[in-house]
């Protein structure tokens, strides 16, 4: 059992929403311009306790807001934070241990400005915002069935707020 859990692996985390285009602007020169709304992701990290990870997704959001990004993440993803959050498709890929990707334990999708906070009167922020996140891991050569683990625990511990 040690064995794998030293194996190198890799997840790949993909979040896609629509943007809606903004009804009154024809560029996007400015911030929050175009897009109605953007989405982003954060994983969480070892030793990271959920509330502490909590206040890390509050405070990214913010950053993003002020456009004030202080942190500087590389934490073993392929692009990291500042090269994926770009466009409507957000996409990287993690690679290490199945003992440190057991100890991430949660994924954040959360939202960050457009728009939709600017034009108030047009009440699109009580609108509810379609995605989708896709997570793949690739675990090469090994012959262990990863996948029923995964989504027992998968299927317990998705709690999505409408």
């Amino acid at each position: 059992m040690m064995y794998h859990q030293l194996r190198i692996l890799d997840i790949k985390v993909t979040l896609s929403y629509f943007i809606e285009p903004n009804p009154g602007e024809r560029g996007w020169g400015q911030r929050h311009r175009y897009a109605s709304y953007g989405l982003r992701f954060e994983v969480k990290r070892p030793l990271e306790s959920h509330d502490d990870f909590r206040k890390r997704i509050n405070k990214a959001a913010r950053e993003e807001e002020e456009n004030t990004t202080t942190r500087t993440e590389s934490d073993n993803w392929f692009l990291g934070s500042k090269l994926r959050n770009r466009g409507s498709i957000h996409s990287d890929i993690w690679n290490g241990t199945a003992v440190e990707l057991a100890q991430r334990g949660a994924i954040a999708v959360y939202p960050v400005g457009g728009w939709w906070k600017e034009k108030k009167y047009l009440d699109r922020w009580q609108q509810s915002a379609r995605y989708s996140l896709i997570v793949s891991i690739r675990v090469p050569e090994v012959e262990v069935d990863i996948y029923t683990p995964v989504l027992n625990r998968v299927e317990l511990a998705v709690d999505i707020n409408t």
